[in-house]
């Protein structure tokens, strides 16, 4: 069994499938042994359709929710209210995606000294959200050169060692940021497709490195199919190439891998197991 650890069956891509479709979707995953996934809400408009899905999917689908970064400026000031609220009434697995992001620009019409600062704060809601009601929280950075979205989440997330543990969802740093993240967060890392891409050696490199039981495995469907889907659009069930290509990079079974991630995965969701 395989958990995919982040997807987004919300996304805009799959609204053209009828229910039968979505259905089938589900099936495709678990013919190749994905039995649970996560599904992450990025910014206030999907979220009842992530619940949607985990609702109509019970102990299959589970449903985390945040403002994304690149959003975090456009939301609506009630978002943490909203999400609050809900988090009372609905068993989250987690709290995200969110984030900090300095790759994309700020939207148009604000700076991008208050973009980030915007992003910080709403980091920092989330953080407070997620130790509220006992959940973890699943981050994105990405920068355009340099580490400084990583540092400065770090720097937000130490604020809440020991009390909230963070997984860096679609991993492309360094070993050494990757301890960090392990020893002064107890936190996760979790990788995608890129990590079978041929450009992408650095991020295979840290993947073979990494501990076992630090690791977990996701989509980010409907994005970042890996090889050798790469180019199409990406879903739950393609994630069985992503696990192959690392455990082999491992040098270890694959049933030992996926046990280990699926455990990971489990616990740090705090998932019920496939009855």
């Amino acid at each position: 069994m395989l958990i995919d650890t982040h997807c987004h069956l919300a996304s805009h891509q799959y609204d053209q499938l009828d229910a039968n479709q979505r259905a089938e979707l589900i099936k495709r995953a678990q013919a190749q042994g994905i039995n649970q996934m996560i599904t992450l809400g990025a910014h206030t408009s999907d979220w009842i359709k992530n619940l949607q899905w985990a609702e109509q999917y019970p102990n299959i689908v589970f449903a985390a929710l945040g403002v994304h970064p690149n959003d975090a400026a456009l939301e609506d000031s009630d978002w943490y209210e909203r999400l609050d609220a809900i988090a009372q009434e609905f068993p989250l697995a987690a709290i995200g995606e969110t984030g900090l992001d300095y790759f994309h620009s700020a939207p148009k019409g604000i700076d991008e000294k208050a973009n980030k600062q915007i992003q910080w704060a709403t980091l920092e809601k989330h953080f407070e959200l997620a130790k509220k009601h006992k959940l973890n929280i699943v981050l994105h950075t990405r920068d355009r050169q340099g580490s400084a979205s990583f540092d400065d989440t770090m720097a937000i997330a130490k604020q809440f060692a020991g009390v909230v543990r963070p997984v860096f969802h679609c991993f492309i740093g360094t070993g050494n940021q990757a301890t960090q993240i392990f020893d002064e967060l107890d936190g996760l890392v979790s990788f995608t497709g890129v990590v079978t891409f041929s450009n992408a050696s650095n991020v295979a490199d840290v993947a073979r490195w990494c501990p076992l039981d630090k690791l977990m495995v996701e989509t980010d469907s409907p994005y970042l199919s890996p090889v050798p889907l790469r180019g199409k659009q990406n879903e739950p069930s393609h994630m069985i190439h992503t696990a192959q290509f690392i455990a082999n990079e491992k040098n270890i079974s694959f049933d030992k891998f996926a046990d280990q991630t699926t455990k990971t995965a489990q616990d740090f969701f705090r998932l019920s197991p496939i009855k």
